[in-house]
């Protein structure tokens, strides 16, 4: 009777701490260097935000100076940006990338990579001065780039989770996971002065500023510390929970107050804007050295002040994300309103956790029954630890059973599973990827599970299992009766290690089936290269609209068989270079418009592979005649015979011997047999020239003397792109193209010549491909478009 009250009582203190963790879970802050959905860049007064209710959670920024607006990397989804001096870095969706742009007080707009990992994700960012900082998802350890030296200041804690961080001038504070005291680190003294400052408090949320720092204690308080020299310090009223979110700039402080979310601003002269704004309620606040700007709850618009006059103004943008698109289970007070709209699909934004009203005490814990009053100390200790591991083990049981039923492991009965595969759950994007096409760029959040979809594979006594799990077994009586054996009429093409054949099973599906050649020299090949288990291996778990599906395999003494759908529409490489479609110009893809949303697709099916496949996937072998078109004309990469696992985040993979093709490998794997995803950019860049010009990737010019000699076609190309004279080298089938298409074939043009680059470090990304082709497309619809009102993704990594 006494161990069940005990553990009555021990469950509901617990379940009331919990409780009162999560109420009085005040607003993020937006402080200068905190992560949100928007940011003001300090000493520059541009405003940057995330777009809402669009595909892509795109960064969109405001120059209040020179009154324009400009979109930074199109095309790419962000979960959280801060912004320094002169500087703004976001989170890419997903945690798995962290990027800066520098130079903002002189719009340049200079973009930089500096953290990339698929393994450990970013969570809360953090932006001052010069530092960059950034806690990891699921252990709250910081990574901090660019400087960290303490020199004077205190140094970055080692083995020190944090629940956020918050960035000023010199310095970096977070709040600790293990005791909710603030930690500061950076080069300025002044690090050491606030994390003295506030000792030994509890503390429920930090922001910092130029050189000083406030944040709510556990009891709802608000507590400052630092310089007060324009009394940024001096706040007039504090009562228990009176304010949320909080943001700080060079000289004051701005914060939001309940009841209204009004801001309230102290310090700097900033006090005599506080009648405009206390008739505005407002969702987060965030400032820089001499700007503040709040996101209006109304219509999620930003008003923008100056706190040391009475100039207001409102930002030429569309709504912008009240918060982070995430998935709706993570959120555990409730669901933003119109988050479905405003993260475009089906992630939601998370309300912010209310607080309670200070007139209101906190619900008192329960008192100790009297029975176990009189035992000894070390007693109830021990039956308090008896009934938290009993608790614990009850529910471990609870799951148990459950996970039991729900499988039917328990009565002899097992789910059957699709191969394990990496299922993206995007942030708003309804699980689509752009226009159903590209790999998912909003909130994602990349998680091994088994496919609860009906098995693929038919189950034959008899038969090889070795991939029984991964595809679909047929015999090779099966395959051979639906390739009339393998009869010459059949054959559609060559793989990597054999022929491929179109064939109809016996229900009526169209296939295409590649059979491995079985000659010594060719089972030689195949032993080395893996072809078939390689293909199998990457294609049983690769499911996106880009790629060639895997239908099934057959393995039956020395035969190999792989089975894909049918592509009707057969290799672009034919349609660009066969006999009738040069002499004719029959091909439907002799349109600029259609043979960039080819180039499109080939693209984001590459970046699927590089950026979202887990492990990440290379595919050493990209060229016009592994890009097949099905019968909506759309382009799926195909043939992973080659393919390999990508390096790890800054490794190199060095791979028993270069392999590819003539025209398309990348000289630099070719040369130093250094393998990294930037070798497939190349291979695409000589795709894209292909596109541009309609010649193949080695050709003979056919022209004076040398016609009789080969050329690479990037040594035709390129400098021709180089040099402006982009014209001469254009396909001649096509139609001269018009004003908006030939700004978007220009941009193809020079994403080709950066992609071809000699050396890997100097490519881009397939992430600035996609971006880049996604806005010749555009270009391509709208005649009036102009390359220069956006920003061309092409950097060196």
């Amino acid at each position: 009777m006494t161990m069940n009250f005990l553990f009555s009582t021990v469950t509901a203190a617990v379940s009331i701490a919990v409780a009162v963790v999560i109420i009085f879970s005040p607003s993020p802050a937006a402080a200068l260097g905190s992560g949100s959905t928007f940011a003001v860049v300090y000493g520059s007064d541009t405003v940057c935000a995330l777009v809402a209710g669009e595909p892509t959670q795109r960064i969109i920024c405001y120059d209040t100076r020179r009154r324009d607006n400009v979109t930074l990397d199109p095309g790419v989804s962000f979960s959280s940006i801060a912004a320094g001096e002169s500087s703004l870095c976001g989170i890419r969706s997903g945690g798995y990338s962290l990027l800066c742009w520098d130079n903002i007080v002189r719009y340049g707009f200079t973009r930089k990579r500096i953290y990339q990992s698929n393994a450990v994700l970013l969570d809360t960012l953090a932006v001052g001065d010069r530092q960059v900082c950034a806690t990891v998802n699921g252990t709250g350890s910081v990574k901090c780039w660019r400087e960290q030296s303490s020199r004077g200041g205190e140094s970055l804690p080692e083995n020190e989770g944090f629940r956020s961080v918050s960035s000023g001038v010199g310095f970096s504070c977070g709040v600790s996971i293990r005791n909710s005291r603030i930690r500061c680190w950076g080069s300025d003294p002044i690090s050491g002065r606030i994390q003295n400052g506030f000792g030994n408090m509890s503390m429920l949320s930090f922001s910092a500023g130029e050189s000083h720092a406030c944040g709510l204690n556990s009891t709802g308080h608000l507590i400052c510390i630092g310089n007060n020299d324009s009394g940024q310090l001096n706040f007039t009223s504090n009562r228990a929970f009176e304010y949320s979110g909080l943001a700080l700039g060079s000289d004051f402080t701005c914060a939001t107050r309940r009841p209204n979310d009004s801001v309230v601003c102290w310090g700097g002269g900033s006090q005599r804007f506080n009648n405009v704004t206390e008739q505005v309620s407002f969702v987060s606040v965030s400032s820089g050295s001499g700007l503040v700007c709040g996101l209006v709850t109304a219509n999620l618009s930003i008003m923008c002040w100056n706190p040391s006059n009475f100039s207001r103004f409102f930002l030429p943008f569309p709504e912008i994300l009240p918060g982070p698109c995430v998935e709706s289970s993570s959120c555990v007070c409730g669901v933003y309103p119109q988050s479905d709209r405003l993260c475009f699909g089906s992630s939601s934004i998370c309300s912010p956790c209310p607080i309670p009203s200070p007139a209101v005490p906190l619900p008192p814990l329960p008192s100790a029954p009297s029975p176990v009053s009189h035992r000894s100390k070390a007693l109830t200790n021990g039956l308090l630890a008896f009934a938290i591991v009993g608790s614990i083990g009850t529910f471990i049981g609870i799951c148990t059973v459950v996970y039991c039923l729900w499988t039917g492991i328990c009565f002899g009965k097992k789910k059957v599973h699709n191969s394990v595969q990496p299922t993206i759950t995007r942030g708003g994007s309804q699980g689509r990827s752009r226009s159903n096409s590209s790999p998912p760029s909003r909130s994602l959040t990349i998680r091994r599970q088994g496919s609860r979809m009906l098995s693929m594979r038919r189950q034959r006594s008899g038969t090889s299992s070795k991939h029984a799990d991964k595809a679909e077994e047929f015999t090779f009586s099966e395959l051979a009766a639906a390739t009339g054996n393998f009869s010459l009429e059949n054959k559609i093409g060559s793989g990597s290690f054999g022929v491929v054949y179109k064939g109809k099973l016996s229900d009526g599906r169209e296939v295409a089936i590649k059979r491995g050649e079985i000659s010594a020299k060719a089972k030689k090949f195949q032993e080395k290269e893996s072809a078939f288990d390689s293909e199998i291996a990457f294609l049983s778990r690769l499911h996106h609209k880009h790629l060639v599906r895997l239908v099934g395999y057959c393995e039956e003494r020395e035969e190999r068989l792989l089975v894909y759908d049918y592509m009707k529409n057969g290799a672009l490489y034919d349609h660009l270079h066969h006999k009738e479609n040069v002499e004719k110009h029959s091909s439907l893809i002799n349109s600029w418009k259609i043979r960039i949303r080819i180039a499109l697709d080939a693209a984001r099916g590459i970046e699927y592979l590089h950026n979202y496949a887990v492990p990440p996937i290379i595919h050493r072998d990209i060229k016009s005649s592994n890009i097949l078109l099905d019968a909506d004309w759309t382009a799926r990469v195909s043939d992973f015979g080659l393919s390999m696992m990508g390096p790890d985040s800054g490794k190199e993979n060095r791979p028993m011997k270069a392999a590819g093709t003539v025209g398309y490998i990348d000289p630099e794997y070719y040369s130093l047999n250094v393998l990294t995803d930037k070798s497939d950019v190349y291979g695409l860049g000589v795709v894209l020239l292909e596109l541009i010009t309609g010649k193949r990737a080695i050709f003979k010019n056919g022209n004076g003397e040398e016609g009789n000699s080969p050329i690479h076609l990037v040594d035709f190309a390129v400098p021709a792109i180089a040099k402006d004279e982009l014209g001469r080298v254009l396909d001649p089938r096509i139609t001269t193209p018009e004003l908006g298409e030939a700004e978007a074939v220009e941009l193809v043009a020079y994403t080709a010549m950066h992609c071809v680059n000699t050396e890997g470090r100097n490519r881009p990304t397939m992430t600035d491909i996609v971006a880049n082709l996604e806005r010749a497309l555009d270009l391509c619809g709208d005649s009036h478009g102009s390359i220069s009102s956006g920003i061309v993704s092409i950097v060196s990594e």
